[in-house]
């Protein structure tokens, strides 16, 4: 087994940029649909005019020069080759921090979040799936899997004491750290989905609900009821997403504008407003470069279907988290699974994407957390 961690350095041949660009210059629209807003999907001028910007004003080898100046390296871990970036600090107390993201996210959510963590020693990798943790090697890299595969680059790194962080599915699989390796994960701390509630509510439940929490049940039936769609897709036809998207950089980008505006905050926002038009075309860019619909698909979805609903052993690391407006989770269901002993409720700021929408406010609540159990 080779567990060498090379450096590595992103560089996209000047044809990819090039035929990018023809593409998007030959794109093929449909004609607007009656309803043309974003009930049905992205609005068609919308998209248009988004496309045009990657075309004609996005500087890919801006970011690309950018990210560089991290310390990326890979290695191969189960025969899958890891990206990840490891930023250490210089304090002489810090703390090794495991920061890992979700879909449609990508590794360049948390750079914003680097400055504000310089007291720890952060390891930021690319899922296996995702950016260039692919091809995927292997069918079965689970939540669990890839828990275990971070614990081994936590140890190749040289870290017997760490603590992990995760939004979407990164706050899946932060917890299967403290079960796969609790000798050495001491802490997890989430933004978002812990404690969502998978179903209807019962009486006795909506009698013990806040109205925030009443209002999150509400967003889940209504995410059940109209936006459920793209799982039930890329769970069961993730190669199909894969041919599509990888072909046509406009699917691409339709696909991830419309979670980039349904899940950032205020909820009637454009997703511009919040992110900014280079950052959403950032990780757009990212998952065309890397040709990772399929891969990222089949591994957030696919490989986990069969265990949706299960509920896991309860880790012994403490739990903490922090909600913001869009956020889903409820304390007392998450305390039937973890042991919370940290809670933040932000509820007039903050979207799916905490550490592009709200890096100071997010960063503090992981500072306070680790802080307060020593």
């Amino acid at each position: 087994m080779d567990n060498r961690i090379r450096p590595f350095r992103i560089d996209i041949p000047e044809s990819e940029l090039q035929d990018l660009t023809t593409r998007l210059a030959h794109a093929r629209y449909p004609e607007p649909l009656p309803a043309e807003d974003w009930s049905v999907g992205v609005p068609l001028g919308e998209l248009r005019d988004l496309a045009d910007y990657w075309a004609t004003t996005f500087d890919w080898r801006a970011l690309e020069a950018r990210v560089n100046e991290l310390p990326q390296y890979t290695t191969e871990i189960d025969g899958q080759q890891v990206h990840f970036l490891h930023v250490e600090s210089t304090s002489p107390d810090a703390v090794p921090l495991l920061v890992i993201h979700g879909w449609p996210g990508s590794f360049l959510e948390f750079t914003g979040l680097i400055p504000l963590l310089a007291d720890f020693h952060l390891v930021i990798p690319s899922v296996p799936g995702f950016a260039f943790s692919t091809p995927l090697a292997g069918r079965d890299w689970t939540t669990t899997k890839i828990a275990a595969a971070f614990a081994q680059l936590m140890s190749r790194l040289g870290y017997d004491h760490y603590a992990a962080q995760g939004g979407d599915y990164g706050a899946a699989v932060a917890p299967e750290l403290a079960r796969v390796d609790p000798a050495h994960c001491f802490a997890v701390h989430v933004n978002g989905s812990v404690g969502a509630p998978m179903s209807e509510p019962g009486e006795e439940d909506l009698a013990a609900s806040s109205d925030i929490e009443k209002d999150r049940y509400r967003r889940v039936g209504e995410f059940l009821q109209h936006e459920i769609g793209y799982v039930s897709v890329q769970s069961t036809r993730p190669q199909l997403v894969g041919e599509l998207l990888s072909d046509s950089p406009v699917a691409q980008l339709a696909w991830m504008f419309d979670k980039f505006r349904n899940w950032t905050f205020p909820f009637d926002a454009s997703a511009e407003d919040g992110l900014g038009r280079d950052r959403i075309l950032g990780h757009v860019a990212l998952y065309w470069f890397t040709r990772s619909a399929a891969s990222s698909a089949f591994t957030v979805y696919a490989a986990e279907s069969g265990a949706w609903g299960v509920r896991p052993e309860r880790p012994a690391a403490p739990l903490g988290a922090i909600m913001f407006a869009h956020d889903i989770g409820i304390r007392r269901l998450a305390e039937q699974q973890y042991d919370v002993v940290h809670w933040t409720e932000v509820n007039d700021r903050g979207g799916h994407f905490a550490a592009m929408e709200e890096p100071e406010l997010l960063a503090a609540d992981i500072r306070a957390f680790l802080g307060s159990i020593g």
